[in-house]
Formats: structure tokens, sequence, C-alpha cells
């Protein structure tokens, strides 16, 4: 599959290297350091992804009439820019900017790099590949994960402070921005230069085409499904982080070191640990798929099990049974990581090749639109009946949703 494939490295680095965000095992830890509560940090949450929502459509025009490869380089540079802010100011409003200048990066960024891979794979005939060939990109970015949480409990034992993992993300996301600035041309499918009084109609005639993506029945219930789950995952994973906190400072040994390093060196090897474990996944997707009848009914079985996780989930948190809800949130991620290349197949198969980083944005847009409901109501709930409680409700919607996001098979 990857023979004489000069592309697959430079994806496999782009996920790679876009997945050293050394403050992601920690970001609720931060935000709880600089004084905020559940409900703020979920509110946060909300603002990144309501903008990345406004955003999602014109960047994925954009996209698709102008570009993949420079709206992946704008992404970059957003990204920068906010981590920059996070690093050298504190506070709730300077927070609040922060996200919105990520959620700029998010949403050039979202559906485009995978856009990018689907007319690599037309482009070579390897279309028939497309589960298999996304899921050992998305390996290598779960690789980055597992590295990732590795290098950031070193960098909290190091500079003692968890906010120096801003700065040093700056370093792999310029080194990606340099890999995705030297893609070429081709990738970025059928366009043409246009002249600058003819871009209005040239954007008219790509909304017209992103416009019938919402008149395809089969496309349309692939997308939910695929993003409501992506939404409930993307809110509630951080929630492992002040589980294993509390758990790492009630261990009886590592007295040697100071209560954050504690903390650091026990997040890092469990996310480490679970970023290998959606490695393996990831790699695994097609050889999962294959065992069900259509690649249909994997992506819904997926869903329900995610939800009956979720709901355990919060009852062994509620309960303190610190080491079922580690290995129940690894269940999780493993199962995230299996369900999106299939979901990205699923839908890459409905929607026309030309919209591919529209199509995939509209996907990216449910996400931000549930998982901005979702992340300041289960703050709420948090503040106020507990952790467990909050991931357990969380559950019991998930599985009340399946009806409504069932996919054919």
């Amino acid at each position: 599959m990857l023979k004489n494939d000069r592309m697959f490295p430079r994806f496999a680095a782009y996920g790679f290297l876009k997945n050293l965000r050394f403050f992601d095992p920690f970001i609720v830890l931060i935000f709880r350091e600089a004084g905020l509560s559940f409900l703020q940090i979920g509110l946060l949450y909300s603002i990144r992804d309501v903008s990345a929502n406004i955003l999602e459509i014109p960047t994925g025009v954009f996209a698709d009439a102008f570009g993949r490869r420079k709206a992946m380089v704008m992404a970059f540079i957003s990204y920068l820019l906010s981590f920059g802010i996070f690093y050298f100011f504190i506070g709730f409003p300077l927070y609040a900017f922060a996200m919105i200048l990520f959620a700029f990066g998010e949403a050039f960024r979202s559906g485009t790099h995978k856009a990018l891979i689907l007319e690599h794979l037309k482009q070579t005939g390897r279309e028939h590949l497309k589960v298999a060939y996304y899921g050992r990109t998305r390996a290598f970015s779960q690789l980055g994960s597992a590295l990732n949480a590795l290098i950031a409990a070193a960098l909290v034992f190091y500079a003692g402070e968890y906010r120096i993992m801003f700065i040093a993300a700056t370093i792999p996301y310029s080194l990606d921005l340099l890999n995705l600035a030297s893609y070429p041309k081709i990738l970025d499918g059928d366009l043409q230069k246009i002249p600058l009084k003819h871009i209005f109609t040239q954007t008219k005639k790509t909304l017209g085409d992103f416009g019938r993506i919402f008149a395809n029945r089969l496309g349309m219930r692939s997308i939910l499904n695929s993003a409501f789950f992506g939404a409930l995952f993307k809110s509630t994973k951080d929630y492992l982080q002040p589980i294993l906190e509390t758990f790492a400072l009630a261990l009886p040994f590592l007295l040697f070191v100071n209560d954050k390093e504690r903390s650091a060196l026990v997040i890092g090897i469990v996310y480490f640990f679970i970023y290998i474990a959606s490695s393996y996944a990831s790699r695994s997707a097609a050889n999962f798929s294959a065992h069900f009848r259509s690649l249909g009914r994997a992506v819904n079985l997926s869903f329900l099990s995610g939800a009956g996780l979720l709901l355990i989930v919060g009852i062994s948190t509620q309960e303190h049974w610190v080491f079922i809800t580690i290995g129940i949130f690894l269940f999780i991620h493993v199962l995230q990581n299996l369900r999106k290349p299939m979901t990205v197949s699923l839908i890459s198969d409905q929607i026309d090749s030309r919209v591919m980083a529209s199509g995939l944005s509209v996907e990216a847009q449910f996400v931000t639109i549930i998982s901005a409901l979702f992340a300041p109501l289960l703050g709420l709930l948090a503040d106020h009946f507990g952790v467990g409680s909050a991931l357990a409700t969380f559950g019991l919607i998930t599985l009340g949703a399946y009806f409504f996001v069932r996919v054919d098979e």
C-alpha cells in the first residue's frame, strides 16, 4: 500500500507533529490552576467551538475554491499566535481571545488535510484503501500524542510549571508549518486560477455544491453519527486529568517530589499508554471493520459501545473505582480511533470529491455545534454534582441519540 508513495511520510509527519501539543494532557489542570471553575473551562471550550463553527463554512469553501494547502498554512499561523497568548497571559478574557485564534486554526484545518489525503488517493488510484491508509496516517498522529505525554511530563519536571508547554509547542508546530507549505500544488485538486473579479462566481458555485451535501440523506446520517460521537469524546476526554491528579496525590510513593511533579509523572505515563493503544487502534481500523457485514454496522455498533462505556466510566468515577475509570477511558480513546477512519471513509463514499473539504467541514461543524452545547453543560454538572454524575448523564444522552444518528447497514 505504501510502496513508492512519497507523500505518506509527509502525511504521517503532519499528524505526528500536529499532535505534539504538550499542554493537551494537562489543559484542564492548567485552567484549574489559573482559578477557573469547570463551568468557565466549559465556556472556553464553547467559545472555541462556536468560533470554529462560524468559520467552518467559509474556511471550507476557501480550501476547496482557492487551495487546501493555503488553508493549512493559515491554520498553523493561527495556532502559533494562540499558543503565545496562553503562555504570556493569564485570565479568562485573554484565554477566551486565545481560544478564538485557536478556533481559526481548527476551522482552517478541520476536514482540509483529510481532503488532501483523499485527493492523493484519488490521483494515485488507491481510493479503495481509504480506511487502511487514513488509519495508518492517524496511527502516526497517536504516536505523536504518546510521545507528547512523556515530553510534557518531562517539561513539568524541568520547568516546575505547566504553562511552559505552550511555548514549547511552537517548535513542532513551526516544523509542521514548513512541511505543509511544501506540499505539491496538485493536491489542491481541480482548481483553476481565476481573475479577482470572478472570485464571487467561483465562491457561489462552491457554495452551491456545498449546499447539496445537506440534501444527501445517507451522507448527512453518516456526518451526524460521526459528529455526535466526536463531540461527546471531545467534551469528556479531558475529565480524566483531574481524576489522575487526585489518584497521583493519593499514591504512597514518589513522596520525594512535589505534588505537581508527581501528578505530571502519573498523567504522562497513563496518557502515553492511552495513545500507544490509540495508535494501534487506528492502524487496525480496516481489519476491525472487515469483521462486520458492512461499514455501516461497524459504525453503529461502535457508537453504542461508546455510549455504554461513557455511562460505566461515570459510575466508576462516582464510586472512586480509579483503575476501572482509567481503563475505560483508555477503551473510549481506542474506540474513537477505530471509528474515525471508518466514518471518514463512510462520509467520503457519499460526497463528491470536488467538495470533500467542505463535506468533511460539515462534519467538523456539527462536532463544534454539539461540543459548544455539551461543554458548559458538562462543566456545570461537574461543579454541582461531581464529574462522575456528569459523565454518566452524558452516557445516557448518547444512548438516546443513537436512534437519530443510526446509519444504514
